[in-house]
């Protein structure tokens, strides 16, 4: 038996306001330039004016406010002044290091292989892993190049482009594994009584290197532990990750970035700016505007006219309503962390970083947690000792001893320094690790420790163990 009825729902919807708004919200100052560029290239009713007296002399340019039809205008004036004051008309550009993928790509430019084979090696330097490594196995590759690139190849041509690759910079990308990695590397450098025998243990003796079992490699090769040593040292030296190292905290991107803040200290005072870009002054282009005035109510196709333009105008509206509302959101956010993280911004001490979560800052500000992350992605500060992706300012937090927050980052600078001051013939294990913490007034668990550690790279005490 069908049943009837009623049933209500409460959907909220977001305006396009909104939408641009928070589209906008995620961009860097260099995108938000293109996005800009590509605003005005695709909607007519909007043009740009470099010099606002030129353009009311010419006439090319009105604001939306001289036109009064209150059945098609809105109540707004399509006008941002976007230049503002702006003591440094040209902003500083800063080259965040280029990825290993682009690097890479850019060498096999270079490179004397056929077009089909580049197609090959560029989706292998895309299968890559942060790291640099190729950790899938060449018959799943031989599959997905068939697939996504029409290309029909073999495991055996695979290995040979990947020997290629493996001729580029920085020595050690593409390898499978870290003994490939380090065999890669190894082979590069200078021949030497040293080289060749820290070869043979990576080829050789790899599993007796990696658990340390230096008496066995000593025993096997006939070789003193002095010569063993020097060996050793010339190893260590190597990039177990050529890729890259990747931050817990953030991630560096390849590309030129443009700080989206800057923060100077005046008369002892912290003072926050939004460096100048170049987004232009946006006005109403005074032809199109004419049209609507004058195609209301004339027929079908002025109706239709009228009614596209009106819809350029509401996007030109939202476009700019959810620029200015951007900048806003922006500087109401790097206003909360500066004041959160007030210690730390005076003179850039690590240590002085306080734990600091996105809900901090939200309700700090009174945003959603969501609009605070879109705020800090891709986002950078110019200071006065250095320039620095928002992400890093954000940690968790642990207690002292003392009751004390204090951020992860803290605990990690002196985990680090820790390792690096104990003896590396009887190397810290991560239950010792938690003592010397509990000494210096942390009390972190061994399981925290063990991950701390993992994320700064640190090997586990037998690895860490030297001659």
């Amino acid at each position: 038996m069908l049943k009837q009825g009623l049933q209500q729902k409460l959907v909220q919807k977001l305006s396009p306001l909104q939408i641009q708004t928070i589209k906008l919200l995620e961009l860097p100052t260099l995108e938000l330039e293109q996005r800009i560029k590509k605003e005005l290239e695709e909607n007519p009713v909007l043009d740009e004016a470099n010099d606002r007296d030129d353009a009311d002399e010419q006439g090319g340019n009105i604001s939306l406010s001289e036109y009064s039809s209150d059945e098609m205008i809105p109540s707004y004036k399509l006008y941002s002044n976007n230049s503002g004051k702006d003591l440094k008309p040209e902003y500083n550009t800063f080259s965040v290091k280029e990825s290993f993928h682009q690097s890479l790509l850019t060498q096999l430019g270079y490179s004397n292989m056929t077009p089909d084979e580049k197609s090959i090696a560029r989706f292998i330097i895309g299968s890559l892993d942060d790291d640099g490594y190729l950790r899938r196995e060449l018959d799943i590759l031989v599959d997905d190049i068939a697939f996504r690139q029409g290309i029909e190849t073999n495991e055996a041509e695979l290995e040979r482009i990947l020997k290629k690759i493996q001729e580029f910079e920085p020595v050690g990308i593409g390898a499978r594994n870290l003994q490939e990695c380090l065999v890669l590397q190894i082979n590069a450098e200078n021949t030497s009584v040293q080289q060749k025998l820290a070869k043979t243990i990576l080829e050789d003796y790899f599993q007796e290197f990696t658990k340390k079992h230096y008496s066995r490699i000593v025993s096997k090769l006939g070789i003193t532990e002095e010569q063993l040593k020097e060996a050793i040292e010339l190893i260590v030296r190597l990039n177990p990750r050529p890729g890259g190292s990747v931050d817990d905290s953030y991630s560096e991107q390849a590309q030129q970035v443009v700080p989206d803040f800057l923060l100077e200290m005046k008369d002892g005072e912290l003072i926050m700016s939004m460096p100048r870009f170049s987004v232009p002054e946006l006005k109403v282009n005074k032809r199109y505007a004419d049209l609507l005035m004058s195609s209301s109510g004339q027929g079908r196709a002025g109706k239709e006219a009228a009614t596209f333009v009106k819809q350029k105008l509401d996007s030109a509206k939202w476009f700019i309503e959810a620029i200015k509302q951007r900048h806003n959101t922006l500087q109401n956010t790097m206003n909360a962390i500066i004041e959160f993280q007030r210690e730390f911004f005076i003179d850039g001490d690590e240590t002085k970083l306080k734990p600091m979560v996105l809900k901090n800052i939200a309700e700090k500000t009174g945003l959603d947690i969501s609009t605070i992350s879109r705020v800090v992605n891709c986002k950078y500060i110019q200071t006065h000792f250095g320039i620095y992706p928002l992400k890093y300012f954000f940690s968790e937090g642990l207690m002292t001893e003392a009751g004390e927050e204090v951020s992860t980052r803290e605990i990690k600078i002196i985990l680090a320094e820790s390792i690096d001051s104990e003896n590396k013939q009887s190397p810290l294990t991560d239950e010792e690790l938690v003592s010397v913490l509990q000494q210096k007034g942390y009390k972190v668990a061994r399981r925290t420790v063990a991950k701390y550690r993992e994320q700064l790279n640190i090997p586990i005490a037998r690895l860490r163990k030297e001659l």
